[in-house]
C-alpha cells in the first residue's frame, strides 16, 4: 500500500509499517532535508544581513560573502544536524536492545523532518517580517579594536524589541515544530528498531526534551 507525505502527520504507525517492506532509501528523506536547510538557509541569510550591516563599516563589501556563508552554514549543518539526531537515537534505541540497521534510522528521522519545513518556513516569514523593523549598531574601524565596544553593540542587536521578538516567535515555532517532528520519530523509530512504543519514545524523548529546554534557555537569557 503506498502512502503519501499526509499520512506522516495522520497515520504515521502505518506510514513506516510500510515503509519497512521496502528497502531503505534515503532519497525522499534528503530531499526533505534539502527543502529544510534552503528555508534555514534563507532565514539564515536574514539574520546574517543584521550583522553585514552592523560590519559594513569595518568591511565594506562584505555583506554579499556575509550572507552567503550564512546560507551554506546553515544548509551544511541541517544535514549535519539530521546525521548526528539519527545517531544519537540511534544509540539510545541500542539500550533497549533496538535491532535494524543505522541507514533505516536515518531514514526515518529524515521522514519525521517534514514540519520543520514548514516550521522554519514560518520563521522566515516572522523573519522578513520583524528584521526592517531592526535597528543595527554599526561598527566602525576604531570600535573593532575595544572587545568592550564589539560585546556592547551585539548586546544592543539581540536586545532590539523587533529582534526579542522574532527571537520568542522563533523559540515558540521552533518547539512546537519539534514536537510534531517527535510524534513520527517515535513510530518511525518504532519500526526501523523493532522497538516497543513505550521505549521509541522514550528514545526519541530524550533528545527532544534535552534540545527544547536548549532552546527556552537561550531565550531567556539573551
Amino acid at each position: 500500500m503506498k502512502h503519501s507525505f499526509a499520512d506522516l502527520f495522520l497515520k504515521p504507525d502505518a506510514f513506516f509499517q510500510d515503509l519497512i517492506t521496502k528497502k531503505e532509501s534515503l532519497m525522499r528523506p534528503a530531499i526533505i532535508i534539502l527543502a529544510a536547510g534552503i528555508a534555514a538557509g534563507a532565514y539564515a541569510c536574514l539574520v546574517g544581513g543584521l550583522t553585514a550591516t552592523m560590519m559594513a563599516g569595518i568591511m565594506p563589501g562584505m555583506e554579499t560573502f556575509i550572507v552567503l556563508s550564512a546560507f551554506f552554514g546553515a544548509l551544511f549543518f541541517t544535514f549535519i544536524f539530521w546525521v548526528l539526531w539519527s545517531a544519537v537515537i540511534f544509540a539510545l534505541s541500542s539500550v533497549f536492545k533496538g535491532n535494524g540497521p543505522f541507514k533505516r534510522t536515518m531514514e526515518c528521522v529524515g521522514y519525521g523532518y517534514l514540519p520543520q519545513v514548514v516550521g522554519i518556513f514560518i520563521t522566515f516569514i516572522a523573519a522578513y517580517s520583524y528584521i526592517p523593523r531592526v535597528k543595527v549598531p554599526t561598527l566602525t574601524e576604531a570600535g573593532i579594536q575595544d572587545p568592550q565596544l564589539i560585546q556592547e553593540a551585539t548586546r544592543a542587536l539581540m536586545h532590539d524589541p523587533a529582534m526579542l521578538t522574532l527571537t520568542q516567535i522563533t523559540s515558540v515555532v521552533s518547539i512546537v515544530f519539534l514536537l510534531l517532528s517527535a510524534n513520527i520519530w517515535v513510530f518511525g523509530l518504532r519500526h526501523a528498531r523493532m522497538l516497543s512504543l513505550r521505549d521509541a519514545a522514550i528514545c526519541v524523548s530524550v533528545p527532544v526534551v534535552g534540545y527544547s529546554i536548549y532552546i527556552l534557555y537561550m531565550m531567556i537569557v539573551i
